[in-house]
């Protein structure tokens, strides 16, 4: 008779804890728009998520210890026009976050310390060049000043937020239809991207050049997402023929076959992926799911090992994945999420059960610290360079808050200086004029949302 040998791992105990009911925030009002992402973005000073608004689009913004019941009337960020589709703090200013949605545009917020006072709608720079509705917004993992946009125009925008310029474009050659989900690699040298037309595709973003491509990585319809993990590889969510949501690991050298595919559930909920490269776990989330799974990326055969699942009896409207500076180590808290409900945000601790409550090393090594590697004019000119790491043995010490600076250069200077150079219009006129032109702007964008929702409606049809 053979003796099953079960693999040794150090994560094999994770578990889920949920915080208790004074340390969620309660009454607060998700928002009900359909699109795949999460909703929430956290970081180690504060919650973001986006709610519901009427006339526009807002996300509310908590300072972390701001837990309990939330006034209906606390002060939001409200400058765009259309619902918000996408949030992200900047990985290297906690105090700056960046916004994409259905008014076609990116702006980019500065958060007071200690939050909102008042409600926010003046952005510290409105990033406009999308057509289409904005719903990915991520930012460099080690540039300064990098933001990547993704629109339902089919084009990715690379952005130097310092000077609000957009300094990188790929087309709708590179993507012929909707793009589902972008990631950067962890030097940021890669972009990683899943599309409608059925694609994965790895990108070298100032080229433009495509490295790699796979078609049809999940042979079913309904989206797929792809994240960059360890040692050249990705991972992909999606659904087989048969409506089945799977998990595959691929090695971007060899995309013929998957190192691993794993057959998970029949449920139609999108798997949202989030991978931490100092455990090598890779978490999914499923919109409309009660449960999260977490896996283990290891270097030999099968690849990908299946840990084990935290469910709950509520499904997840959205999810915010913090990051590991942020994270209580004396409670060997190794992942934290922060799960959207109908009208609740509750975080949850994923930790590895210790008995010590000494710093352990091994769950710890040093990991991505708030400093950029590198500016956004080395990083374009062709510099890669990994994080700047930093130990958590001694807690996390967050730096002195940095104001965001934006120049816009010799063009600015030109459009101010350039009414009274020619001695015509006069500074009233202009005014009006640009007044005008925001309001024509605005129709145009409202007229290309009606056109959206109308192609929309013919193709479910």
């Amino acid at each position: 008779m053979s003796r099953q040998v079960v693999r040794s791992s150090k994560f094999r105990h994770v578990f889920g804890q949920p915080a208790k009911a004074d340390q969620c925030y309660e009454d607060v009002r998700v928002s009900q728009t359909t699109w795949d992402s999460g909703f929430c973005a956290v970081n180690p000073k504060f919650v973001a998520l986006i709610c519901e608004a009427s006339g526009g689009g807002a996300f509310l913004v908590l300072p972390l210890g701001k837990t309990g019941r939330v006034d209906k009337n606390v002060p939001t960020v409200c400058g765009h026009t259309a619902p918000v589709l996408d949030i992200a703090w900047c990985p290297h200013n906690d105090h700056v976050i960046a916004s994409g949605s259905e008014d076609c545009t990116v702006m980019v917020w500065e958060i007071p310390d200690g939050g909102l006072t008042l409600p926010l709608r003046e952005p510290v720079v409105t990033l406009e060049g999308h057509t289409k509705r904005v719903g990915i917004v991520v930012w460099h993992p080690t540039a300064q000043n990098v933001l990547l946009s993704a629109g339902c125009d089919n084009v990715i925008l690379v952005w130097d937020v310092g000077t609000g310029a957009a300094v990188l474009t790929l087309g709708s050659d590179v993507h012929p239809d909707t793009i589902y989900s972008v990631d950067w690699s962890r030097d940021g040298a890669l972009i990683c991207t899943s599309c409608r037309d059925k694609h994965v595709r790895i990108i070298e973003p100032r080229k433009g050049t495509i490295i790699a491509e796979k078609d049809r990585p999940h042979e079913g319809t309904r989206p797929v997402r792809a994240v960059f993990v360890s040692d050249g590889k990705i991972l992909t969510t999606g659904f087989s023929r048969m409506s089945e949501r799977q998990v595959a690991l691929w090695d971007t050298k060899h995309l013929e076959e998957p190192l691993s595919l794993q057959e998970l559930d029949t449920s139609s909920g999108v798997l949202l992926p989030f991978f931490d490269p100092d455990t090598n776990i890779v978490y999914l989330c499923g919109k409309g799911d009660s449960s999260i799974r977490y896996f283990e990326i290891t270097s030999e055969a099968p690849f990908l090992h299946y840990l084990s699942m935290f469910s709950s009896k509520e499904s997840q409207r959205g999810v915010g994945y913090m990051p590991k500076r942020g994270l209580e180590v004396n409670k060997c808290e190794i992942a934290r999420f922060y799960k959207l409900h109908e009208r609740r945000c509750e975080p949850i601790a994923m930790t590895v059960p210790r008995k010590s409550d000494l710093f352990q090393e091994d769950l710890y090594p040093p990991t991505a610290g708030p400093d950029a590697a590198l500016t956004a004019e080395e990083w374009l000119g062709g510099r890669d360079a990994g994080p700047l790491l930093i130990s958590l043995k001694d807690g996390y010490v967050p730096p002195k808050s940095r104001e965001l600076r934006v120049n816009r250069g010799l063009d600015t200077g030109r459009r101010k200086t350039a009414p009274e150079a020619s001695g015509t219009p006069n500074s009233d006129a202009v005014s009006r004029l640009e007044e005008e032109m925001r309001k024509l702007q605005a129709t145009v964008r409202e007229l290309q949302q009606r056109l959206d929702r109308l192609e929309e409606t013919v193709q479910a049809k």
